[in-house]
C-alpha cells in the first residue's frame, strides 16, 4: 500500500502535488428548469458535453499530479463497517430520510458511495409519495464537482466548508469523512460546524479562501460566506504563534457570478494575479479589510483601499491582469460572466483555465503566458517542461453554465513550498 500523503496547502500557486477531482455524473442533469435555481444552478447543462469538456480537466491534471475522485476515495472508506454506519446515519437524520438507512447500509460500498452523490429514487409506492412532486428521496448532490467548496486546505489544516446552503451539506460531510478515514491521505481536519460560537450564522465556503502566503490569507465575504464565518477562521490563525494578516473582500450579493471571491480575484503567479476591475480595482461600496494578528491577538483591523494595494502593502506586489481585457466593461462583465477571473495554478505561472474568454486570454498571452490548449497536453504535442510561464485552455461551453471555472472544479489538498 501507498504511502499516506501529508496534506498542506501554503500558496496558491506552488507546484501542485495532489487534488482531489468529480467528474460530473447524472445527478448533473437529474434537475428541470423549474427546480434547477433550488439545484443553485441558473440553467440545465448538457452532461454528455459537460463530461467531455471535464475529461480534459482530469486528463490534463492526471500528466501533472497526483488526482484523487471523491467517488473512488469515499468507496474505500465505505468499506470500515463503523465508517459506513455513522455517515449513513448522519446523512439520514439530517435529511429527515431515516427510512433510507437500512436499505442503504445493505448495499455494497461503490452503490452506496454512487447514490450518496447521485441520489436515492423515490419509490412511488404510498399514496404521498405518489402525489409528490420529488424525484428522490435523498436527493443528488448536483455541485459536487465543484469539490473547491466543501472542503480546503489551509496550511497544514483542512477546514471542511460550513455551506452556506442546505443542498450542499452533505457534500461538507462527505469530504469531512474522507480526510479523517482514508488510507491515502494523512490530515488534520477542522469543523466550523462545531464551533461554540455563533455556529449557525458561521458559512464558510473554498471559493472564498485564498491561500496567498503562509503569512497572508484572503477571504471573501458575501452570500456564501459570512462574517461570523471570517471569524472563526480568525480564531484558529490565533492559536498560532507570530503574526498573520486576513485580507477581507466584500462581495455583491447578486449576480450569481460573483457568489465567491475566486470569481473575480485568482493569484496567478508570485508577481501577477487576474481581477475583475469594477470589484477589485475600481472604487465602489464592497470593502477590503485588513485585520493584522500577532501572537494570538486582533492587533488592528482597518479598510483598505482595495484588494491589490493591501497585499502590496503587505510585501506582496501583485500586477493585475484584467479578465475580459482592459478596454471594453461590456466584454469584461461577459467574461467575468462564464468564469473568466477563475484560475487554478498548477505552479507559479502556470495555470488552467476556460478557453472561451478570449480577451482574457489576449492580456494574458500579452502579459507573457503561453497559450497551450488541453488537447495539445493530452496528446503529448507540447512539453510543458519547455514553457515558464503557460495557461492551458480547456473548453468550457457547458461547464461555465454550471457556474465556475477550473479552480471551482479543483480540491488541492497538498502543494510545494513556494520561496517569495
Amino acid at each position: 500500500m501507498a504511502e499516506a500523503i501529508h496534506t498542506g496547502v501554503y500558496s496558491e500557486i506552488g507546484e501542485i502535488e495532489g487534488v482531489i477531482l468529480h467528474t460530473p455524473g447524472s445527478e448533473v442533469e437529474n434537475m428541470t428548469p423549474g427546480n434547477a435555481e433550488r439545484a443553485l444552478y441558473s440553467d440545465i447543462l448538457n452532461l454528455s458535453v459537460a463530461e467531455e469538456e471535464y475529461r480534459q480537466l482530469s486528463q490534463v491534471l492526471e500528466k501533472i499530479t497526483h488526482t484523487f475522485q471523491v467517488k473512488d476515495l469515499l468507496t474505500e472508506i465505505l468499506n470500515i463497517d463503523e465508517v459506513r454506519e455513522a455517515l449513513v446515519h448522519k446523512i439520514c437524520k439530517r435529511e429527515n430520510a431515516k427510512l433510507l438507512k437500512e436499505k442503504l447500509l445493505a448495499l455494497k460500498p461503490s452503490e452506496l458511495a454512487r447514490q450518496i452523490i447521485e441520489g436515492v429514487p423515490l419509490h412511488k409506492n404510498t399514496l404521498t409519495s405518489f402525489l409528490s412532486d420529488e424525484r428522490n428521496a435523498l436527493r443528488p448532490l448536483h455541485n459536487f464537482f465543484f469539490t473547491r467548496d466543501a472542503s480546503m486546505t489551509v496550511y497544514d489544516k483542512v477546514l471542511i466548508g460550513k455551506m452556506a446552503t442546505k443542498v450542499r451539506e452533505r457534500e461538507a460531510l462527505v469530504m469531512e469523512t474522507i480526510f479523517n478515514h482514508s488510507s491515502k491521505l494523512k490530515s488534520n481536519t477542522v469543523n466550523p460546524s462545531k464551533s461554540k460560537h455563533h455556529k449557525h450564522e458561521i458559512s464558510i465556503e473554498g471559493g472564498d479562501i485564498l491561500v496567498a502566503r503562509e503569512d497572508i490569507l484572503i477571504v471573501g465575504t458575501g452570500v456564501r460566506t459570512s462574517t461570523q464565518g471570517v471569524d472563526y477562521i480568525i480564531r484558529q490563525l490565533q492559536k498560532n504563534k507570530g503574526k498573520h494578516s486576513v485580507v477581507v473582500q466584500q462581495l455583491p450579493s447578486t449576480p450569481e457570478s460573483f457568489i465567491h471571491l475566486d470569481m473575480v480575484f485568482t493569484l496567478l503567479d508570485r508577481d501577477m494575479c487576474m481581477v475583475y476591475d469594477p470589484i477589485i480595482m475600481q472604487p465602489n461600496k464592497y470593502q477590503t479589510i485588513l485585520i493584522s494578528i500577532e501572537d494570538g491577538h486582533v492587533k488592528n483591523i482597518e479598510k483598505q483601499t482595495n484588494l491589490v494595494q493591501c497585499l502590496n502593502g503587505l510585501g506582496m506586489p501583485l500586477k493585475p491582469l484584467y479578465c475580459g481585457g482592459r478596454k471594453d466593461l461590456w466584454i469584461q462583465e461577459r467574461e467575468q460572466w462564464h468564469s473568466g477571473a477563475n484560475f487554478f495554478a498548477v505552479g507559479p505561472g502556470k495555470v488552467i483555465g476556460y478557453d472561451r474568454n478570449v480577451y482574457t486570454m489576449e492580456e494574458m498571452n500579452n502579459n507573457g503566458f503561453e497559450i497551450i490548449p488541453a488537447l495539445d497536453v493530452i496528446d503529448n504535442k507540447i512539453s510543458l517542461n519547455d514553457y515558464e510561464k503557460y495557461v492551458i485552455t480547456i473548453s468550457g461551453s457547458e461547464l461555465a453554465r454550471g457556474g465556475g471555472g477550473a479552480r471551482c472544479m479543483t480540491m488541492p489538498f497538498k502543494r510545494k513550498r513556494v520561496d517569495y
